[in-house]
C-alpha cells in the first residue's frame, strides 16, 4: 500500500510540474518542449542496440527549441522499475542552451565533444549505462530540464546532486519513456 501511495504521489507531483510547463512561446506561436527519438517511440521497446545486450550506446534524443529564459539543458534517465529502487542509467547537465539534440553513442567521458558534462550512473562509472534488467519489462524515464543557469558543478555528480542543485531552476521539463525487456 505504501509503494502505491508513494507512486500516486510521484504521479500527482509529475502531473503537476507537467502543467506548470506545458508549452514554449516564441514571438506569439505556442510550442511544446517535447523529448523523441528516432529510436523509439514514447512508450515503445528501446531497441536492443541502447542496452547491455547490444553496444550499449545512448540513443539519439531530440527535442527542439528551448523554452524562453533557458540557459542550459540537463538529462536524467532511470529505471523505477529496478528490484533495488530506481536505478539511475544516465546523467548528463550544461548541456549549451542552442542544443535541440544528443546524437547516439555520447562518448562514456566526464565532457564529451558532444557538450555539456556527465555524472556517475548507479553502475559507478560516467555517462550512458542502458538498460540492463535481470528479469521482466522495465521502464526507462529520460526526463529532460530546461535550467535558467548553468550548473556549477564539476562533471561526475549523481542524479541526486544535480536534482537538488537545479531545484527552483526549471523553466520547462518534458520527458520520453522506453520499455526494454530481458
Amino acid at each position: 500500500m505504501k509503494n502505491r501511495i508513494i507512486l500516486f504521489t510521484g504521479l500527482v507531483v509529475f502531473s503537476i510540474v507537467g502543467l506548470a510547463y506545458p508549452s514554449i512561446s516564441r514571438g506569439g506561436e505556442e510550442t511544446v518542449l517535447k523529448l523523441t527519438s528516432p529510436a523509439f517511440e514514447n512508450g515503445g521497446m528501446i531497441p536492443p542496440k541502447y542496452t547491455c545486450d547490444g553496444e550499449d550506446v545512448s540513443p539519439p534524443l531530440e527535442w527542439g527549441v528551448a523554452p524562453e529564459g533557458a540557459k542550459s539543458f540537463a538529462l536524467v534517465c532511470d529505471d523505477p522499475d529496478a528490484p533495488m529502487g530506481t536505478w539511475v542509467h544516465w546523467v548528463i547537465y550544461n548541456i549549451p542552451q542552442k542544443t535541440k539534440s544528443l546524437m547516439e553513442d555520447i562518448a562514456r567521458e566526464a565532457q564529451p565533444a558532444a557538450g555539456g558534462m556527465q555524472g556517475t550512473n548507479d553502475f559507478h562509472k560516467i555517462g550512458y549505462g542502458g538498460p540492463c534488467p535481470p528479469g521482466g519489462t522495465h521502464r526507462y524515464y529520460f526526463r529532460l530540464y530546461a535550467l535558467d543557469f548553468m550548473p556549477d558543478m564539476a562533471p561526475g555528480v549523481t542524479k541526486r546532486q544535480l536534482l537538488k542543485e537545479i531545484e527552483g531552476h526549471i523553466v520547462g521539463q518534458t520527458e520520453l519513456m522506453g520499455k526494454y525487456k530481458r
